[in-house]
């Protein structure tokens, strides 16, 4: 077992507003297309010794939050994050990981606890009760839907674990949120577990805007791009205007430098041509677009500035490897897969 360093959420540095900040642009853009929509929440009430382990969930994140007392975040490599009230969590891969309220403890799965409903896709959970009337643990988790839209690339290059210190002294804009969820969890007055469902996306969208805003911890790739001025203009381009097919010439003319110079730096600094890239955005758009049921692929074509449903569908296929139908069913059944794990049968100490 080993601790090592996580990321902070930290307020944004003014200096870092120079020409190696990531364009505020970009960063509105990027906020603009984030995705954060809760699958499943729970309240829970420990006692003064519990373990809880939460299963992988791809394509999706967790968030916790912390309102009374302390746990062990433990990874799946053995990492552990020791966490206090006021504490909050994001977990951006959804990786498999356990909560406890010490490391020796064994843990169960939480989907074998009994949940009284609260309220839509919020439940009550009482985990390892203890015979004090007050329960020694109590805190707000879920799973949730992540999509940053046409950025979806900046997720691979988040932390496997986003932690937010419950003494607030490094991003105080987020502490009155967590501050009114450790109300909500606490008080349990009229609607709570609605506010708190919303509260919990509201964090989460802050601690990614903090991680963002701070440099997103990386110099490569996309991020060294967001920082680079003679790219950053033609990539908000890219982003902003999807449906227009752009030449290498018209990017380089967004970013004053020529057409070579801005082929070569683009290539180099992203690692994929601009026109590759351009063709891999709008196909993960049209994978966004598709997963609505109200959008057609016909829609979804003219939107990317296709002239025929039968020329996108080509190019979807090409650079997916399946069909825009074959890509919509399998959207349908993700959302719709939420069995439980097999129950674990270590239980609570």
């Amino acid at each position: 077992m080993t601790e090592r360093p996580h990321y902070m959420a930290e307020a944004p540095d003014i200096a870092a507003s120079g020409p190696f900040a990531p364009s505020s642009d970009l960063v509105s853009e990027l906020l603009t297309s984030m995705r954060l929509r809760g699958v499943r929440y729970r309240r829970v009430h420990a006692g003064p010794r519990f373990g809880l382990t939460f299963h992988a969930k791809p394509g999706r994140a967790y968030f916790h939050f912390l309102a009374v007392g302390s746990a062990v975040l433990r990874t799946e490599d053995g990492t552990v994050h020791k966490l206090s009230a006021g504490s909050a969590v994001f977990i951006p891969h959804g990786e498999s990981h356990q909560l406890l309220s010490d490391s020796d403890v064994p843990a169960r799965d939480i989907n074998s606890f009994d949940a009284a409903p609260l309220g839509d896709a919020v439940c009550d959970v009482h985990a390892c009760p203890s015979t004090d009337s007050n329960p020694s643990a109590v805190f707000f988790n879920g799973y949730m839907e992540f999509d940053l839209g046409g950025m979806q690339g900046i997720s691979r290059l988040m932390p496997d674990v986003m932690l937010v210190n419950a003494e607030g002294e490094r991003y105080p804009g987020l502490m009155p949120i967590l501050a009114s969820m450790r109300r909500e969890v606490c008080t349990a007055r009229v609607g709570f577990a609605g506010v708190l469902a919303r509260l919990a996306e509201v964090a989460a969208a802050m601690i990614v805007r903090g991680w963002i805003e701070c440099g997103c911890d990386d110099t490569s790739g996309l991020i060294a791009a967001l920082r680079d001025p003679r790219l950053a203009h033609a990539i908000l381009a890219l982003h902003q205007q999807p449906g227009h097919h752009w030449t290498v010439a018209e990017l380089a003319e967004r970013s004053n430098v020529s057409r070579s110079v801005f082929a070569d730096r683009f290539q180099a600094t992203i690692g994929t041509p601009p026109l590759r890239y351009a063709t891999e955005l709008r196909m993960l758009l049209a994978g966004q677009w598709l997963a609505q049921d109200t959008l057609t692929v016909e829609s979804v074509a003219q939107r990317l500035g296709y002239t025929s449903q039968a020329s996108f569908s080509r190019a979807f296929k090409r650079v997916t490897g399946h069909s825009p139908g074959a890509s919509r069913d399998r959207r349908a059944l993700d959302r719709g897969d939420e069995e439980a794990e097999p129950p674990d049968p270590v239980g609570c100490a």
